[in-house]
């Protein structure tokens, strides 16, 4: 059997403002967290306990804004799309590696990884 797919394009999907506001906040916490790890070293007690809760804070808030942000992207996402990364992922093992690489970054927001776990965030 013969099956003929189309390939992925990226750059179809018109811009959404509430999508990039999210981005730009998610990237602003991200600083800060960054920021505020930064400083901890030879921190007291009292500096210490202050940066644990608003690291806290922050980090509920990014998590906050990525589940915002994979709803919408949920939203956005056409029909036409999911057709063709359906078509994708029931033909994987024939694909070219460029287009496993389109399929998987259509699906994935990001990928953590330590020795003892892995923690993939899906965009679906």
């Amino acid at each position: 059997m013969n099956i003929s797919f189309k390939h992925l394009r990226g750059g179809e999907e018109k811009a959404n403002p509430k999508l990039t506001a999210y981005q730009v906040e998610l990237a602003q916490v991200e600083a800060e967290i960054e920021k505020l790890l930064d400083t901890l070293t030879g921190a007291n007690a009292t500096l210490l306990a202050y940066a644990n809760k608003k690291i806290e804070e922050l980090d509920t808030r990014r998590q906050k804004i990525t589940k915002a942000i994979a709803d919408l992207f949920v939203e956005t996402i056409s029909q036409q799309q999911i057709d063709l990364l359906s078509g994708y992922l029931d033909d994987w093992e024939n694909i070219s590696f460029e287009d496993k690489r389109k399929a998987t970054d259509g699906l994935i927001s990001s990928i953590s990884a330590t020795s003892e776990y892995i923690k993939i965030e899906w965009k679906i």
